[in-house]
């Protein structure tokens, strides 16, 4: 999973956000109250030494100034001080930061100078603190964020892995939050789904089986019709047709018991799909005898599958006979590209019931009867399935369909 969407990367993102805004929303709160602390314990200082100091310059009194402070008017005012506008104002002469509060009265401008004032040390100080503790708090956020991502989770995580593995005793059975809500319900779908594919196994297996006697029965005897009717083509010809669809009938049980077994059950060999490709084109020539329609294998490098060698056979032989069938003039071609085997015809295309059930869509309303494709294609989508392989169709440019199947 990328780390932007993962679930414990937003969780600690979503913590970390809500700190930043309470440290900014903080952090102007703080800006106020020292600016505001400043205006009180220097500025109003220095306006009241002033208005105390000012009135006593002008009737001739001494102005004694407390340590620090000094109080200048008109031409004792330092150069460097007198175009300053009126009220505070902060300045730096000579390296040395001053608060220096201006005025003027009936006899001329005054200024009182605060030489000592530490508040700019102070400030610093403070501000300092304030960002030591909003980094601070940004960390423990993420901390905080980061534990409560993993203790929420890692359960989940924990579940999630004992699904895929098919367990049956799901954890987090037994607790009563919302996480035991969730594994009870996992639980109780997945015993669910099992039984259906238990039952549909079990069907599988049990009418293949009843299947095979008849089908049996019925190529005999074709068999046998075959070998006596050279005299009459026409009884040939029927019982040829006979013995070719219980052949197809009975390698479709085959296929449908194969299915109704667990996988790790099978023989997996080595199988050529260049080969299988090449016997399956070969092996429909006869489909298109009676129509103007050709049937070729245009090579591909070839690749080796992993799988039971009667399922690919019957994977490709179903693609390719379905395409035979359907197509009435012009091509079936059978090639390789990469790892997959593509079967390309110039047919009518799917019909959209077809269609629909392969691409997984629903059906549309004006679609009715079978899909149009029979047992055929919906064998293919089962062995697919079964083998890890991916179906995939697309439209012929041109007109005709085009069948993809994707080897792991």
């Amino acid at each position: 999973m990328p780390p932007f969407k993962s679930l414990r990367r937003r969780i600690v993102v979503a913590y970390l956000t809500f700190a930043a805004a309470g440290i900014l929303f903080f952090a102007v709160i703080a800006a106020v109250a020292v600016e505001g602390i400043e205006v009180k314990l220097v500025d109003e200082r220095l306006q009241e030494v002033a208005a105390w100091a000012s009135p006593r310059h002008a009737g001739g009194l001494p102005v004694e100034m407390p340590a620090g402070l000094s109080f200048h008017h008109d031409a004792e005012i330092p150069l460097s001080l007198r175009d300053l506008p009126d009220g505070a104002t902060e300045i730096t002469v000579d390296g040395v930061d001053l608060h220096v509060w201006s005025g003027r009265d009936a006899n001329g401008r005054y200024a009182v100078v605060d030489h000592a004032s530490a508040y700019e040390k102070i400030e610093v100080v403070v501000y300092g603190m304030f960002a030591i503790g909003f980094i601070g708090f940004l960390i423990c956020s993420m901390m905080f964020g980061a534990y409560i991502g993993n203790s929420l989770v890692a359960p989940i995580m924990g579940l999630a892995s004992a699904v895929q593995a098919r367990r049956t005793d799901l954890p987090l059975q037994d607790s009563p939050d919302e996480l035991g809500i969730l594994a009870r319900a996992f639980s109780a779908r997945t015993k669910e789904l099992t039984e259906v594919l238990d039952r549909e196994r079990f069907f599988t297996g049990d009418v293949s089986h009843e299947l095979r006697t008849p089908l049996t029965v019925i190529t005999g005897a074709a068999e046998i019709l075959m070998t006596q009717a050279h005299a009459n083509p026409a009884i040939h010809a029927a019982s040829e047709r006979i013995y070719r669809a219980a052949r197809d009938a009975s390698d479709s049980v085959t296929v449908l018991l194969r299915l109704a077994r667990s996988p790790d059950m099978l023989e997996m060999t080595s199988v050529s799909a260049a080969g299988l490709a090449g016997e399956e084109a070969a092996r429909c020539q006869s489909l298109t005898v009676a129509k103007p329609l050709e049937v070729r294998y245009a090579g591909g490098e070839d690749f080796m599958i992993q799988a039971p060698r009667e399922l690919l056979i019957a994977a490709i032989g179903n693609l390719v006979r379905n395409a035979c069938l359907y197509t009435l003039q012009g091509e079936v071609v059978v090639r390789l590209a990469g790892r997959s085997l593509i079967v390309e015809d110039t047919g009518p295309g799917l019909p959209a019931a077809a269609r629909a059930r392969l691409l997984n869509e629903a059906i549309p309303v004006s679609a009715s009867g079978s899909s149009g494709t029979g047992l055929g294609l919906g064998l293919v989508q089962r062995i697919c399935a079964y083998l890890g392989a991916d179906l995939a169709y697309s439209e012929r440019v041109g007109g005709g369909s085009v069948f993809e199947i994707r080897f792991p």
